[in-house]
């Protein structure tokens, strides 16, 4: 059975760290789900680039592409150079993607995280760490 591919792209940094919570993000959605076959890749300072991590999935037995920015909000890399690079216009969200073997199918771009009740939990939840560790 195909799965569907999903692009989780990160920012990117020089510090290491951005790329580990990419990745690591990834690798727990991977052990929720078995529907996707999820990649990583990134903006900028880190590998995969967002070109490379396309070019990964054009190999794979997918039957469609979600590509996902772990972005919290929408500024210029999720509202034009993402769309840029996987050629949608300005406030497309669905186009297609070539697989190597010429196979097209439909691609989704997916919203930043966004306003949340579980992004609002989670500030809450740091919010008490901290106090609780210099208290």
């Amino acid at each position: 059975m195909r799965k569907h591919g999903l692009l989780l792209i990160g920012h990117g940094s020089r510090l290491n760290y951005n790329k580990e919570l990419i990745t690591s993000t990834a690798e727990l959605m991977t052990k929720k789900t078995d529907e996707y076959l999820i990649k990583t890749c990134f903006m900028e300072n880190c590998s995969p680039t967002v070109l490379e991590g396309l070019d990964s999935m054009k190999t794979e037995d997918i039957d469609r592409l979600v590509v996902v920015p772990l972005f919290l909000a929408k500024g210029v890399h999720v509202l034009m150079d993402i769309p840029e690079l996987l050629d949608l216009k300005s406030g497309e969200s669905r186009g297609s993607f070539v697989l190597a073997d010429g196979t097209k199918i439909p691609l989704v771009y997916a919203e930043p995280i966004g306003k949340d009740p579980l992004l609002a939990d989670i500030m809450l939840k740091n919010a008490n760490a901290a106090l609780n560790t210099h208290l």
